[in-house]
């Protein structure tokens, strides 16, 4: 009895034993891909600016006083010998009026000592003194005809008003700046170079200007660097440059916001792939290369340099090869992966 029910327990599980199990299905590992391609260069610095007027000048009256009349607002064209602003010319007008009084008043003595003269009723010095008198007299009307006049302000050629420096009823002084002018003509971007690019750029370098207003998206301009100051700004340690148009476009208004790029700086310097394809072994920098089938390789490359947008990649990759650009120290050599190019939803 006992025989017959350990034989029942064991035919079974010997039976079991003689089939083979059937083998787990190999999981492919997803990684996400990254199409080597993007060249490394130079030129991958691009400066944001604003474009100014070549000459910019800053109005002022020659005289003190009060201002009581503004003409132009910011932003009007205006043309050369256009009057901008006057002063109150209440005491302009009074010395004018006194000079001119003096001047006739010189002018009448100056004739009665002529007639005098030729009659011998005085001497010669008598009469050079009133003549000497009369020039006086007449310089300091001029003088005064002068101040009267520059309590107007002109334009002294055509071009933009930029800004108002001083509104009606303001007491401004005798140079003080009223108005800023930018004058018809050249159009320049003024850009800031941080110290790191300093040293690749002189003057005359060629550029690419960027417009970025909505009607001129994508357009591409020419221009040189005109100027690139010796000094760095004190608060934000880069130096003002400015870059000029090479050529006229009416669409090129002051104010618009700008992006220079320099082209004297486009060679390649590699290709450029992302900081996390880099596999460190040891001192040695390697990529995971993707094989058409989707196996991986590990391969040795010299890296150039490291940037804050990726790794330049002086030897090692070819344009066109795919390499995975996320989670490197999990894979192994020869093993299939499924790939998840970069960009789409993973």
């Amino acid at each position: 009895m006992k025989l017959s029910i350990l034989l029942f327990i064991f035919v079974p599980a010997l039976v079991g034993c003689g089939k083979e199990s059937a083998p787990a299905a190999k999981v492919e590992r997803p990684a996400l891909i990254h199409l080597v391609g993007t060249a490394a260069t130079a030129s991958g610095n691009t400066y944001s600016g604003e474009i100014r007027a070549r000459h910019e000048t800053q109005l002022g009256f020659r005289v003190g006083g009060e201002i009581i009349e503004r003409l132009v607002d910011a932003g009007a064209q205006v043309k050369a010998g256009q009057v901008l602003m006057r002063l109150d010319p209440g005491d302009a007008g009074l010395q004018l009026g006194s000079a001119e009084a003096q001047y006739q008043l010189a002018e009448a003595d100056a004739k009665r000592y002529r007639d005098l003269r030729g009659k011998g009723f005085v001497s010669q010095s008598a009469l050079d003194a009133r003549e000497a008198a009369l020039k006086a007299a007449a310089a300091q009307a001029g003088l005064a005809r002068n101040q009267s006049a520059y309590a107007t302000l002109h334009a002294d050629r055509a071009g933009v008003v930029a800004a108002t420096l001083a509104e009606v009823g303001q007491v401004v002084g005798a140079g003080q700046p009223v108005l800023r002018l930018a004058q018809d003509g050249g159009r320049e971007v003024a850009i800031a170079i941080p110290e790191s690019q300093l040293a690749n750029l002189k003057v005359g370098a060629v550029a690419e200007i960027m417009l970025l207003a909505d009607n001129n998206a994508g357009a591409l301009l020419t221009g040189r660097l005109r100027e690139l100051a010796p000094v760095a700004d004190p608060a934000s340690r880069t130096y003002a440059a400015r870059v000029t148009l090479t050529q006229a476009n009416s669409d090129v208004a002051l104010g618009m916001t700008a992006r220079v790029r320099f082209t004297a700086n486009k060679k390649s310097d590699g290709l450029l792939i992302p900081l996390t394809a880099i596999f460190q072994q040891d001192k040695q920098a390697a990529v995971w290369i993707v094989a058409a089938d989707h196996t991986i390789s590990l391969r040795p490359v010299q890296v150039a340099a490291y940037r804050d947008n990726g790794a330049v990649i002086a030897s090692g990759l070819a344009a066109g090869e795919r390499i995975v650009s996320n989670g490197v120290h999990r894979l192994a050599a020869g093993e299939k992966i499924r790939a998840i190019e970069s960009g789409s939803d993973r």
